[in-house]
């Protein structure tokens, strides 16, 4: 099973990554520790998630770097070693705004550069404000953001650049327009929500796909995923002799993608990498075609007759 895949920029990034959203502030840095300490090599961060306040946000990030400043002083690896994501929030759209929103993650994780940073959602809102006022929403305009993002690229404080939760048609409009071609989307990926149509478009335009929520987000109610408890993937588990959150993860694998699942159970982090030595066989891989379809996060916060995105069909160009 791969550990690496490489992107369009000749970079390679990890098959498995730990996934930080939704943890809480004051326990992520002890997660973020011990995921390294078990042999995750790719952190995956942002600088918001959801409508969280500013100050708790910062608290987050901070909390990572300072997690991060002390693997490196304790010598379990070096800043080459790890591969860290970040994201462009919605209220930093502007060109001018981007620099400056990246060199803030860079000092709360007191890190010169990072090795992939994606424009979170294409969705934008006014500089310093949330998504619970439609009179803070703005048009997003993509090519103008994307030109900053490649200007960050090309000063080396993003080794690779690319988007999330961008449909096929909404990659495909910023193709025509990019300089630098997006190394990533990062999007909802799991045997539940399978999607088809973008890991077929990259599959011809080189462009990796890199998977959140790979086990279906089972601790998130308002999600109501039971990905872990359909029978395909259970009865695949029994048959191997794996856990289903290893089989869901062994699948977007074998798929090409990279996953990014999240515990805080250190027992749950190690059996999460223990997908490596092992595959699904091709009778069983042809199983998960079984699984009925479910988009789990449907980015309601983006859909407002306010919003350039009236119904979730618009905002995923039909992939829903």
């Amino acid at each position: 099973m791969a550990r690496h895949f490489t992107l369009n920029t000749g970079t390679e990034i990890p098959s498995v990554g730990y996934g930080t959203w939704q943890s809480k502030p004051d326990g992520v840095g002890r997660s973020v520790y011990a995921a390294v300490k078990a042999g995750y090599r790719h952190i995956d961060c942002a600088r918001a998630y959801r409508n969280e306040k500013e100050n708790n946000i910062r608290f987050w990030i901070i909390q990572v770097g300072l997690a991060l400043q002390k693997l490196f002083e304790e010598g379990v690896v070096k800043r080459e070693d790890l591969f860290i994501t970040s994201k462009l929030w919605h209220d930093h759209h502007a060109p001018e705004d981007v620099p400056e929103s990246l060199h803030r993650s860079l000092n709360d994780l007191q890190l010169e550069y990072l090795d992939l940073y994606l424009i979170h959602w294409p969705f934008r809102l006014k500089k310093g404000t949330d998504a619970s006022n439609p009179e803070n929403f703005v048009r997003p305009d993509i090519p103008a953001t994307w030109g900053a993002m490649e200007k960050l690229y090309d000063a080396g404080k993003a080794r690779a650049i690319g988007v999330s939760n961008f449909s096929t048609k909404k990659l495909s409009d910023l193709l025509v327009v990019a300089r630098v071609r997006p190394a990533v989307n990062q999007v909802e990926c799991h045997p539940g929500w399978q999607q088809t149509k973008l890991h077929n478009f990259y599959q011809s335009t080189g462009i990796h796909l890199s998977a959140y929520s790979p086990l279906g987000s089972p601790g998130t109610p308002w999600m109501n995923s039971n990905v872990l408890q359909e029978p395909v993937i259970t009865s695949i588990a029994n048959k191997l002799g794996k856990t289903p959150a290893q089989v869901a993860l062994c699948w977007n694998i074998q798929m090409g993608h990279s996953v990014l699942p999240k515990s805080l159970n250190e027992e749950r982090i190690k059996q999460n990498l223990d997908v490596y030595y092992w595959s699904i066989p091709d009778d069983l891989l042809a199983m998960f075609t079984e699984i009925k379809q479910v988009r789990q996060f449907r980015g309601d916060f983006t859909v407002n007759p306010q919003s350039v995105y009236k119904t979730h069909e618009e905002l995923w160009d039909g992939e829903v």
